[in-house]
């Protein structure tokens, strides 16, 4: 028995296989705004100072040489769990005061290490920056970074 596809076979194959494949790619989609929007994201925890402190962030183009939820530059150390790097579970109080110190500390000027520029932030620019960096932390990014340091 010869088995030939038709013409019309085809067609419906064809177009059959492109519906599903347009319905699987929007419902994946509607699926990863889901996740986003009420699992990953920390919503609750969004106040008008993170939202200063990514402006801070934007403003001193932070992005271009750290990475964030590895987005950005690899040319300095990744921050989206600087907070936790410092403590900030355990101790917010030691973590925020630590971060706010590093910050005004640069550069430091160590030979053989990359030195970070001097942002004369005001005290309210670096409270919102750690606020922000807090936030980010607290974004449940299913396991990254990969390590600890970032």
């Amino acid at each position: 028995m010869s088995e030939v596809l038709t013409r019309s076979a085809a067609r419906n194959i064809f177009y059959g296989g492109s519906l599903f494949f347009f319905l699987l790619f929007a419902g994946l989609t509607l699926h990863t705004h889901w996740y986003m929007v009420n699992v990953s994201t920390n919503s609750e925890a969004l106040t008008e100072s993170v939202k200063q402190g990514k402006h801070v962030w934007e403003e001193n183009s932070c992005i271009n040489c750290h990475t964030i939820l590895g987005e950005g530059a690899y040319f300095a150390p990744e921050l989206g769990n600087v907070w936790t790097r410092y403590g900030g579970r355990d101790n917010a109080d030691g973590a925020r005061a630590g971060l706010k110190s590093w910050i005004r500390a640069q550069p430091l000027n160590v030979p053989g290490r990359r030195n970070m520029p001097q942002f004369n932030l005001s005290e309210e620019e670096l409270d919102s920056l750690v606020d922000f960096l807090q936030w980010t932390d607290s974004i449940n990014t299913q396991g990254w970074p990969p390590s600890a340091s970032g």
